[in-house]
């Protein structure tokens, strides 16, 4: 079984490499691509926290060739102060627009900006008890500054940097009489932290 499942991936491989991507240019609208990211997010440096780390998958369709779209799940983990340790899972999407004017040929720097909203899971545990806890879900928007580095028609390296704003409630961590206690902040709270995304990505198919 798993040597049937091999052999139909491989030849999936091979069919989508050979769509050709150069007929109208590797920067032209159609393209879809997959990639995988890791994530350094500065989430918890306002509450006295060092940054998190973590890993995540995203997949590109290029409606135009100015205008790309990302979508993407992230999952990091990191310090919430001294108290307590957060998990962060982000699902959602953004728009690029490539600022540089598209060539038939490969450009090896592709910058752009981007905006985007997505959705927000995190859970909040005490380090040393994890059975004492707090979670919420939220909506966030997020804006920043990106590159693709074309290694080849294909492939790239993009590197992102973005702030991202969360529309909730806060969820912080205080002692009281040597116990951890999680309190959330009534009403909305525009939480925000700096991410930054490196990925490689690789255009599987070119649908128009």
């Amino acid at each position: 079984m798993r040597i049937a499942t091999t052999l139909i991936a491989l030849s999936t491989v091979s069919l989508l490499q050979a769509q050709p991507l150069k007929q109208r240019g590797p920067s032209a609208g159609g393209t879809v691509s997959l990639g995988v990211r890791s994530t350094f997010s500065l989430f918890n440096g306002g509450h006295g926290g060092a940054p998190g780390t973590g890993a995540g998958g995203q997949a590109r369709v290029r409606i135009s060739d100015r205008v790309n779209t990302d979508w993407f799940y992230d999952y990091f983990n990191g310090p919430a102060g001294t108290l307590a340790h957060r998990q962060d899972q982000h699902i959602g999407w953004s728009v690029m627009f490539y600022v540089r004017k598209p060539s038939p040929e490969r450009q090896l720097l592709q910058p752009y900006v981007l905006a985007g909203h997505c959705f927000d899971y995190t859970k909040q545990q005490a380090s040393a008890d994890p059975d004492n806890y707090a979670e919420r879900w939220s909506s966030a928007v997020q804006a920043g500054l990106g590159t693709h580095l074309n290694v080849t028609d294909r492939a790239d390296f993009s590197l992102v940097c973005q702030y991202m704003a969360h529309l909730g409630t806060d969820v912080h961590a205080e002692e009281h009489e040597g116990e951890v206690h999680f309190h959330k902040e009534k009403g909305a709270n525009l939480e925000g932290h700096l991410l930054v995304h490196v990925s490689f990505n690789y255009k599987i198919a070119d649908l128009w």
